[in-house]
């Protein structure tokens, strides 16, 4: 077995929390290093790794995956430049900052014969393999509408300035939005059509912070929501279908354990409290049953495992640049929408 040496072009919060302590770990990996442009940090938790002064030296250096975890207007930059130097990507989300950038990365990927991967991690949530699993189940018949939220109580600005200042890939939309767009496209496919709304509610915020995402199909209406000013949270995942319903809490544990600096390992890794099951309400073979539904463990080792099977195996990537396309299409028609006060159809 030939490990995949790897490298990350940043580690701050990231870098850190959500790819090198599975890199670090995984038997299949080698993580070489990091490009640090200011703080020298990775060395601090892994003595033995680079810290890269430039990107021209980690793309020089013998390695064949590069994780594109920089701030989201730098990912086509960074993205492309590692393509043309033949590594294989890992891109954060979101993946560009429009569909035009992600059409050319993906069609510069597959002219290189090179595997691009989009880092939308929450698939493997222990809260979304629930619900999927509900859906995958039938348990509640057709679906006529649902509603995907990701809410949190934060009304101050982040300290991250890129994060804050006006360029095309700060706001929310961009920050939260493409975890529950890419969730909605994974549980119903693509729409045919969508109104959205986006807000600025933070006290001097430059950015959208508040954004409402209609997304029309033929038989179901799916609603998205994210938001800063949500101290009391509603259900994450609303399933109604003809038979019953779904209400599950956003529970997933991983990224709070990861930042208290424990490694991802054991068999309890990625369980949920249990209190945080979700409540099926629905008919099965001419019963009504109310309970609560267990929830499955989540791990986002299995989408590294993913990436490593498509490098080393030719498998499909466990998410494509074509899954990242039409997140960004969406993005791209969620702005339109706002901007015009219109519906705006899906191609």
């Amino acid at each position: 077995m030939k490990k995949i040496r790897t490298a990350l072009l940043a580690y701050g919060m990231s870098g850190k929390v959500f790819h090198a302590p599975f890199l670090s770990i995984h038997e299949r990996f080698e993580l070489t290093g990091a490009w640090e442009r200011s703080k020298k940090l990775i060395q601090q938790d892994f003595p033995l790794l680079k810290s890269y002064a430039s990107l021209e030296e980690l793309l020089n250096d013998d390695v064949e995956l590069v994780v594109v975890n920089t701030p989201v207007h730098t990912h086509f930059e960074y993205a492309q430049k590692a393509l043309l130097a033949g590594k294989h990507i890992l891109v954060e989300k979101a993946f560009t900052t429009n569909a035009a950038e992600a059409a050319t990365l993906a069609e510069l990927a597959t002219q290189k014969d090179l595997q691009l991967t989009v880092f939308q991690n929450r698939r493997w949530d222990s809260d979304f393999k629930t619900v999927k699993k509900v859906l995958d189940d039938g348990l509640l018949g057709q679906i006529v509408e649902a509603e995907i939220r990701f809410d949190r109580y934060n009304p101050a600005l982040s300290s991250k300035l890129w994060k804050e200042a006006t360029n095309a890939g700060a706001g929310i939309l961009m920050d939260l939005g493409p975890h529950i767009i890419d969730q909605a496209i994974c549980l119903f496919g693509y729409p045919k059509a969508l109104f959205a709304d986006s807000r600025r509610l933070r006290k001097n915020s430059m950015v959208d912070d508040n954004i409402d995402i209609l997304l029309m199909y033929d038989d179901k209406r799916v609603r998205l929501h994210a938001g800063f000013f949500n101290r009391e949270l509603l259900p994450a995942f609303v399933l109604q279908g003809r038979n019953g319903s779904f209400f599950k809490d956003r529970g997933d544990v991983q990224e709070d354990v990861l930042k208290t600096g424990k490694s991802p390992v054991g068999p309890q890794w990625g369980e949920e409290n249990p209190q945080l099951q979700g409540i099926l309400h629905t008919e099965v073979n001419g019963k009504i049953i109310r309970n609560r539904m267990p929830t499955l463990q989540g791990n986002y080792t299995e989408l590294f495992d993913g990436v490593y099977k498509a490098i080393r195996d030719q498998k499909p990537e466990p998410v494509s640049a074509y899954d990242g396309l039409l997140v960004m299409k969406i993005i791209d028609a969620v702005i339109k929408s706002n901007e015009s006060g219109k519906i705006i159809p899906l191609s």
